[in-house]
Formats: C-alpha cells, structure tokens, sequence
C-alpha cells in the first residue's frame, strides 16, 4: 500500500489501517492470564494501553511454545512480543528491543527441605529449564566458569510449571526470574531461592529488527510518558505491589485453613457475594484477615464476630447478632459493598476495591483524609498506589492536625489491605485448580498452625 505521497505506508500506518495491533505473549501470571474479573497481568495490561493509544484493537495471541515468540515477530506474523523477555545479546542480534520496563533477577530455586546448594557447580540433582529462554543462555554462559554444570532444556513446560515440578519434588532445580519466584511462592511456599545467578536483567518489549521502526519510535514514547506521569510504577504496585514480604509460616496457616476451616463457610460467602455483586473469594479474604474464619473471634476493642464488625455497625445494617456467622458475613459484604458505591464514580477497579477495603478497616473518614492528603502531596487519591503512601502519614502529629478526622494508626489498613490481596490471590489459584492437582503439605510442626 502507497501512502499519499507515494511512499510506501509505515507499520504503524498499516497497524491503525487495519485497525488491530497484533501482541504475542505468553500465558502466565506475570504476563497474560484470565483474571476473575477478565484478561489480566501486567503484559496485557500494559499492551492494553498502547492498542488504545494507537486508537486499535488489541489482538493477543499466545503460541504454544516460548521459543516461538521472537519467530512470529521476525516473520511479520505479529507486531509485537511482550512477553517479560528479557534482553540478551543473541536475541538482540534478531529482534530490536523497546525501553526496559522492569527489573528482574535470574535465580536458581530448590524445595525447602533439600541441601541448599552452594554454586552452579555444586548441583547433585537435576536441574530443567525453559527451552529458548534467557536462563538457557545464562547458564552456557556460566558453563565455561563451572564445568560440571548440565541441564535439561524444557520445550512443553513453562517456568511456573517447572516451579510447580520443583515443589512436587520431580524436578530438583529450576531458574526462573525474580518477580515470577515471588508470585508463586505463595502459591507453593516451600519454594526457595538458592542464590542469583546472573547481574540483574531488564525486560522490554520486541519488534522488528527492520529499517522500518515507526511502530517502534512510538513505544518509545508511549512508555516514556508511562514513566513520567507514574502510570508505569502504578501498573507495578497493582501486579507485585502485594507480594514483596513473603510469610512462610502465615501462608502454610493459611492454606491449612482454606482446607480445614474455609468450608463450612463457603455457602455463606457465596451467598453474600451473590446479594452483593463481590467475589465470595474476596469476602473469604476479608473474613480470614479479620478472625482467621473464626466466628468466636474478638479483638482487644471489643470488636467480635468473623467479619469483625462494631455493634455500631451491626445496628447500622439492622442486624442483631454479631456472633452468628450468617449475619457477621452478610454484614460485612453489604458494608464493603456500601463503601464501594459512596467512592466517587470516576474511581476505577481494582483501586476501587483496595480503597473500600481501607476504609472498611480504618473508618471512610480517615480514608478521605488519606485521599487528601494525597492530592497535597500531588498524588492521585483515586490510587491505592499514591493512598497507601499518605495513610501513615495519619499517625503524624503534623499532618493529622490538617485533617477532618485527626489522628489513625494509619500503617494499619495498609497491612490490611495488602495482606487481603495476597489471601484473595491464593483463593482464586486454590478454587481454580485443576481436579485432583496437589494441595500444599505443611512440613513443619502442626502447633504452628494455631492462632
């Protein structure tokens, strides 16, 4: 196609031509992956943002293995590989990488519980990882420095299965990037990280090694006004934000408890959502953070019930008996969904939730200090990002005294609502795994599975 001028038209012409700007990925959870509320993950999120930029439609394709991904955008048959690829010098010879959006850090992962190993050449057992990745290439690299070392190349598996086979103790050794160890590890908790085994890497996305970089030229752009407005640290905070502090003992609690506890509750949770439009997994992950799913539960303030709820409040909802798990659960799913609807419209999800769940714990008053604060600080009060920044500022003498409502323990309901996210994660992975796949077995002593 000529262009008016008679110039052939760019890719990026063609790509809005066309309508569809065409983004292969890979399916993950650091990446792409259906959510419970629709596609998700920080790829698609960020691929999201640019079709729209370009004013086109998103069209995501996930080959069946990684080692295609560069191969499709070399033969034209997408525009785009965004995928967490890391930027290495061989792939650099085939494709042109965009600006580095995140950092990560190759490391090796054992099971707890085995010999932790000193170095790549003190490996006794088996060690597999993805074909084609950069952690392959890693490794020949280092094979020079260590020449024992040998691996097994995995072209049907992707790391979080090799993650998953290293914890089901099938495999003895895999290496995988540091922001997927922190995903899955509170999903199989007795992962662990023997060492690094490289300088840290950045991931960017892949285009086209061809003279034509307009397509290119405006990514540039697009993630260079990510980075400046605070959108790109935002988009980071929502995927890893709540995974940094992993919690070996309070995961394998918890996790015991979804199987022994979690059940004779479901049906009420269920229930609630379905009165309240929630996800029952998320009222699940409230009710655990407020009493770990125990309805004789009471705080130090007087607080009871396994929602936690204030006799004002009880008395609010028109309910009357905070011990009985029906009412305690139907309460506190009507009054998150309350404070959901009293935020202002234009605040979107899943801010909109981690908003309300603050407030839920510290009170909707203090939250709007927060959120003014906020804005003083010239953040975005309608972020859980920028909010949770302000919130322990409440504790302060010399900003409390410029709010409303004065003083909060304000480091609080940043705990609160981070730790929710982290037990709503795991729910949603435990109810939707695959019939008959293997549950986490504590392997420490069962005295520690108290409260």
């Amino acid at each position: 196609m000529l262009a008016a001028c008679g110039r052939p038209d760019t890719l990026l012409e063609r790509i809005k031509a066309n309508d569809e700007l065409i983004v292969v990925t890979r399916n993950a959870a650091t990446t792409y992956y259906e959510g419970p509320y629709g596609p998700t993950g920080l790829e698609y999120d960020l691929a999201l943002l640019f079709a729209k930029r370009l004013g086109v439609r998103l069209n995501i394709i996930v080959p069946d293995n990684f080692s295609d991904l560069l191969g499709m955008v070399e033969r034209g048959e997408a525009h785009i590989a965004a995928a967490g690829l890391t930027v290495t010098e061989a792939r650099q010879r085939r494709v042109r990488f965009g600006p580095s959006y995140q950092t990560i850090l190759p490391q090796l992962v054992y099971r707890a519980g085995t010999d932790l190993p000193k170095n790549l050449g003190d490996l006794p057992g088996l060690l597999e990882v993805v074909s084609g990745s950069s952690h392959e290439e890693a490794l020949a690299a280092l094979q020079p420095q260590y020449p024992e070392l040998s691996w097994l190349s995995n072209s049907t598996q992707d790391s979080a299965e090799l993650l998953q086979l290293v914890w089901e103790q099938l495999i003895d050794y895999t290496v995988a990037d540091s922001n997927d160890v922190a995903i899955h590890q509170r999903f199989y908790p007795e992962l662990r990280v023997a060492f690094d085994i490289d300088d840290p890497d950045e991931l960017a996305w892949a285009f086209t090694a061809g003279a034509d970089d307009s397509l290119y030229q405006e990514a540039v752009d697009f993630f260079e006004k990510l980075r400046s407005s605070g959108e790109l640290d935002q988009l980071l905070e929502r995927h890893y934000g709540h995974v940094q502090d992993f919690d070996y003992v309070g995961t394998r609690r918890y996790m015991s408890h979804i199987q022994q506890r979690l059940p004779q509750y479901i049906d009420l949770f269920e229930s609630a959502a379905a009165d309240t439009g929630l996800d029952w997994r998320l009222l699940a992950a409230v009710g655990y953070q407020e009493s770990h799913w125990d309805a004789t539960a009471e705080s130090p303030t007087g607080v009871r019930g396994l929602m936690m709820l204030t006799l004002h409040t009880m008395k609010f909802l028109g309910l009357k008996d905070r011990d009985d798990p029906e009412q305690s659960i139907r309460g506190g799913a009507r009054y998150i969904r309350m404070l959901k609807d009293r935020l202002p419209a234009r605040i979107t999800e899943p801010d909109r939730t981690w908003l309300a769940l603050a407030a839920y714990n510290v009170g909707y008053g203090h939250l709007e200090d927060a959120r003014i604060l906020t804005q003083k600080q010239g953040g975005n009060p309608d972020k859980w990002i920028d909010v949770k920044e302000a919130l322990p500022l409440l504790a302060k003498k010399e900003w409390y005294k410029q709010t409303k409502y004065g003083y909060a323990r304000g480091q609080e309901p940043v705990r609160y609502v981070e730790n929710i996210r982290s037990y709503y994660d795991i729910l949603v992975w435990d109810s939707e795994r695959q019939p008959g796949a293997p549950l986490p077995v504590p392997i420490f002593p069962t005295d520690l599975l108290t409260l």
